[in-house]
């Protein structure tokens, strides 16, 4: 079998590995212009999600540091949690660095005889993918403004959430750093995530609205909703724009758009990698079950996949999206409906182990 992935992120490295675990070929084609450098960007791994890539040969525990609870405030209630998850023993996810991730998956690419990779120097790579018989068994495209997109994945539900991210690491003074803290505050969703015993990273989620765009008035706004930590310095602050977007069709004859380009979702739960890397499993659940019954690995794969995830991603976006809404709206009515409804599901068993599930393992 021969493979072709259209893109150049972390989410492609991820897929061009396992799939060359199989012992399939895989050529990743990628834009000849530079990539933004993330300095301050990390990435939330779910247990299940962190464990699955240590089982696919992806070694990133040296690099990632475990969360064992995570609590959650709103503006009203800075200094006492309105819901809590975790335990002090099992692990709810780990934090690592993006920079990190993309150069130990990078490293291993490059060992791998199975995996080419190759640059897009001219369009006519996108012309001969059109070809009613081009050369490659399955093509995967990450890139969602692309001549492929454009021409036949452009039939999308978006939304511009007039936000943008603001994300940084923090030095403070060394503690036992884990656990998580996300207040949602008037301003958006603030998120304090452990990255070592001396080391946080921040992600705080604004309304444009708000016209906030100084990196001196975002500092003073998390050192005011900061209770827990005593910061010795930032590294420089990185923006970007929210938006949310569900692909309505996943595929076209053997072209299965993948990643961001199949769901984009709000930063505020931590799950859009996560979301990927469900997919990658389901994707190679169904191959490695053509491969135990000897059937051919073609196009009827990318038919199957879409109706094993299709419903269930768009639940799942669905239901970041009204977290996001639900907090928005609380805010401002003196968060009276968050403090009512979380001090009931505080003390709820039942909605703590599913909605530790659905975070861990989404609906699989």
């Amino acid at each position: 079998m021969n493979v072709c992935l259209i893109g150049d992120g972390i989410s492609t490295l991820i897929l061009a590995t396992v799939l060359a675990n199989r012992n399939i070929k895989v050529s990743i084609y990628k834009e000849s212009q530079t990539k933004k450098k993330l300095v301050s960007r990390t990435l939330g791994i779910s247990k299940n999600n962190f464990d699955f890539l240590i089982s696919e040969k992806i070694n990133i525990k040296k690099k990632s540091w475990p969360i064992n609870k995570i609590k959650i405030f709103n503006e009203l209630d800075n200094d006492k949690e309105i819901l809590k998850f975790g335990s002090k023993i099992n692990k709810v996810f780990f934090i690592i660095k993006h920079s990190d991730l993309y150069n130990i998956l990078s490293i291993n690419i490059k060992k791998n005889k199975l995996i080419k990779q190759n640059q897009i120097k001219k369009s006519s790579f996108y012309d001969s993918i059109f070809k009613e018989k081009n050369n490659y068994d399955l093509i995967f495209n990450f890139n969602e403004k692309n001549k492929i997109s454009k021409k036949l994945f452009f039939n999308r539900d978006e939304k511009d959430y007039n936000s943008s991210a603001f994300t940084s690491l923090i030095d403070h003074e060394s503690f036992n750093n884990n656990i998580a803290y996300q207040i949602f505050t008037k301003y958006g969703p603030l998120a304090f995530l452990p990255y070592s015993n001396k080391k946080t990273s921040i992600v705080f989620s604004i309304l444009d609205k708000k016209n906030i765009v100084s990196e001196n008035k975002v500092k003073e706004l998390i050192l005011s909703y900061n209770k827990k930590y005593k910061i010795k310095s930032f590294t420089k602050i990185e923006k970007f724009k929210l938006k949310s977007s569900i692909l309505k069709n996943y595929y076209f004859k053997n072209i299965l758009c993948f990643g961001d380009n199949l769901h984009k979702i709000h930063p505020l739960a931590g799950q859009g990698l996560n979301m990927t890397i469900r997919d990658i499993k389901i994707l190679l659940d169904i191959i490695d079950s053509k491969i135990n019954l000897g059937l051919p690995l073609n196009n009827l794969i990318l038919s199957e996949f879409q109706n094993k995830t299709k419903h269930y991603n768009y639940i799942f976006s669905n239901a970041i999206d009204f977290i996001n809404e639900f907090f928005k709206f609380d805010n401002n009515f003196g968060n009276l409906y968050s403090k009512k409804l979380f001090n009931f599901l505080e003390t709820n068993r039942l909605f703590k182990k599913y909605t530790t599930k659905f975070a861990d393992k989404g609906f699989f």
